[in-house]
Order: structure tokens, then sequence, then C-alpha cells
């Protein structure tokens, strides 16, 4: 009896391009396999602390001998259906509760590593050699782009600054309760064609290395920092938003008039755990109720009944006045947000505002970290601070299609009330 073998020695497989942007979309194609045949590919990447995350799913050839996941249903693994960008944005970590962050924006890629494996592959051993392999550089800059660390007056953060003479419009990047330089946003932004400071405010350099109140001025003098730079167009700039970030973003939007253009993406409407203080003004904060924490069955910590319902007339005066706001903000909502109920606090905000100076895009399924579009879900990690890893929200595949969609809706909200902002190709 004669039995087919499949040709090994003739499979490839091609990513195009081979480097990119984190935030573009790739092809991935396999060729040289036998009609039918069963295979599994797999994308592998190290990140800058060592850790592997990992994404796989298995499909049948097509009667050429060919996969292309943007046109061939995975059968199972990481995720199902026709998903293009699927070995990417279903990558997780082989060590529970580590995030995928781009450490090291400007100097190096992510090396994302393409296998194809005959068969179904479930585990793969040091000793299973693929049939073909490739690898794929993910940038989080583009040519030319320059990155300036800032350390001026009380500011401290990293601007990123598109190639050319500019002027550019100019945006401020706030990341949320870990503290710390979260810089893998702006560099995007900045590949997008703004002028983007990644700004700290904890946790970082010389600065407190606790959050105990949150002090506008800092951000009112690094928005003026931002607007005097020679490549920076004003008169108004842009801020992009998330979590504790967003709560500070919000106030920015309601106090500095120099703030249009705000990203809020899964915050708060309300000051919690911190006061805000601006010059004579003092909003006092809404306690949290640190002992309604619910530890999962996982053992992460489920925040979200910490947050005082903030329609409790008793907590009126930690509200952010947002019916001051001139500017425009876009609310990004994560609808199965398990850090605090985003939803309700973007209805209570815009409710105080005019209807023309706000839009709400909101996600069923999708969790509290709503990035661009080249980070894999993560529902639960490990943050600065915790004792114990936090629980995030979301369904992988409703979560992947919120961050492909909001991040497009992010660029055009920015260039619509910014101005238009040059594009690169990588």
């Amino acid at each position: 009896m004669l039995t087919s073998i499949p040709r090994y020695t003739m499979v490839e497989v091609t990513v195009t391009p081979q480097s990119s942007l984190a935030d573009r979309p790739v092809q991935i194609r396999v060729r040289g396999l036998s009609p039918s045949q069963l295979v599994t590919l797999r994308a592998s990447l190290t990140d800058e602390q060592g850790e592997r995350f990992q994404a796989r799913a298995f499909f049948r050839a097509n009667e050429a001998g060919e996969v292309d996941p943007g046109l061939h249903a995975a059968l199972g693994g990481s995720y199902t259906g026709v998903w293009p960008m699927g070995l990417f944005w279903f990558l997780q970590p082989d060590t529970l509760f580590r995030r995928l962050v781009k450490r090291d924006v400007a100097g190096s890629p992510f090396l994302v590593r393409l296998e194809v494996f005959n068969g179904l592959c479930l585990l793969t051993k040091p000793q299973d050699q693929p049939l073909a392999s490739c690898e794929a550089e993910r940038w989080y800059v583009g040519p030319g782009v320059q990155r300036v660390p800032i350390r001026e007056g009380r500011v401290r953060g990293a601007l990123f600054l598109p190639p050319g003479p500019g002027p550019f419009p100019g945006v401020i990047d706030l990341f949320g309760g870990a503290g710390g330089l979260i810089e893998f946003r702006a560099g995007l932004l900045a590949s997008r064609g703004f002028a983007v400071l990644a700004l700290a405010f904890f946790a970082y350099d010389d600065l407190p290395r606790a959050l105990v109140q949150l002090d506008l001025e800092y951000f009112e003098e690094a928005a003026e920092l931002l607007l005097r730079h020679p490549k920076v167009r004003g008169p108004g700039l842009g801020v992009v938003s998330v979590s504790k970030g967003a709560e500070v973003a919000l106030a920015m939007a309601t106090f500095l008039p120099q703030v249009v253009a705000t990203v809020w993406i899964n915050g708060t409407a309300f000051l919690y755990g911190n006061p805000l203080v601006y010059k004579d003004l003092h909003i006092p904060p809404i306690p949290y109720f640190s002992e309604r924490i619910v530890l999962t069955e996982v053992g992460a910590l489920d925040n979200s009944a910490v947050f005082a319902d903030p329609r409790d007339p008793a907590y009126s005066a930690s509200a952010i006045p947002t019916e001051k706001i001139q500017g425009k903000v876009l609310f990004v909502v994560g609808e199965a947000d398990r850090s605090l109920n985003s939803k309700l606090f973007a209805e209570l905000a815009m409710a105080r505002m005019s209807p023309a100076n706000c839009r709400l895009l909101s996600y069923p399924g999708a969790g509290h970290l709503i990035e661009p579009p080249s980070s894999p879900l993560c529902s639960i990690s490990s943050i600065r601070g915790s004792p114990r890893p936090l629980l995030w929200g979301g369904e992988a595949q409703a979560h992947a299609k919120a961050q492909e969609h909001s991040w497009q809706e992010i660029i055009q909200f920015l260039e619509l009330h910014l101005g238009s902002a040059a594009t690169m190709k990588l």
C-alpha cells in the first residue's frame, strides 16, 4: 500500500511585510503543503524580561497546499475562525498574569517567530522541528521618529517626534495606577505624525513613589512645555489616557484651556482615592472600600466593588465638573471592564456635558486595557504596588475587535480636532 507523504522540503511560511509597525496588519502565508494537510501555525516572542508569549492555530491546507489565515478559518487553537492577525492578537504568556508591554520602544522591535508544524501540535517539545519558519519585526516607532528624554522643571517623561520640520499636532499620553513611564502607545502615535509626550506622574525618576494627590499644576506645566516646543503646533493639544490617567485627563480637559481633544479610555468621572488640587481648587476624593475586594478562583483581585456608587449624593463634591469642558472628549468603554464600571462613569460625565462636545464608543466584551491592535488581551496581570494580580476583564475576540476599531477612531478624532498628521508607511 502506498501512502502519501507531505512534501516537507518545499514548505515555506512568509510574513509580508517582514518589518512593520506593531499596529499595522501583515499577511501570513504557508505554501508547499499537501492538499488538506493538517498543520499547526505557531507565533512566539520573548519580551525584554525573558517571558515567552505564544499563540497557535490549527488549519487544513486548501487544494493548492496553502494556508492563509486571512482567508482560511482556524479550526482550533488560540482562536477559531478567520482572523488575519490572530496569531499576533491572541498571544498569551507561558507564565500566568504577565502583560506584554514593549519597554525599549525606540531601540528594538519585538521579534515574532512564525513556525508551521505538521499535524496537531498542542505542545511544542524542544525536539519538534518545524516544517518551515520565518521571523517578523514589529516596531513601535517608525523610521526617523526621535525619542527625547524629558527632565525639565518638574516634568518627567519622553517626547516622541516624527521626522521632518513639523510643526506637528501635540498629544500627551497618560497611563494609570501602575505608575512609571509607559511609552509604546506614544511611539505608535508619533509614527502617525503626532508629537507625543509620554508623561509619568508617579513612581518614576524623582517623582513621588506613590500617588498621594493629583496636582493639576504638574500636568499644566507638562502641557505648556509641549506647546513651547518648536516642532509642536498649537494652540491646543490632545490627551490620550486610560484608567487612572483617564481621570487625570478629564480634569485636564475641564480646567486647562490648552486641552482641546481628550481620549478617555475606561476611567472615572470622579476623584477616587486621591484629591485633586489646582491653585485654590481642592476636589475631595471618594474613598476606596478595600474591604470589598473579591478574590477570584485563580487568586486575582476583583476590585470592581471598591468603587462606591458615584450617584450617592454624599459624593457629589468629588465629581469632575465636566460641564466646564470647552474641548471635545471621546469616551472609549469596554463593557466587560472588571476594574471599574467605566460605562457608568462615561455616561455620568457626558450627562453634564454639551452633547456637541462628547462621543461614546462602547464595546461589548471588551475589558479594561483597551490598547492599540498590536496588544493581546490582558485580562489579569500583576502590577506594581498590588499584592496580587488584578482582574481587568475582557473576552479575547470581542476585545481584539474593539482595539482594532477604537484605534482607528482615536487617530481620526485627534486628526479632526488637532489637524492632520503625516502617516508613516512602515
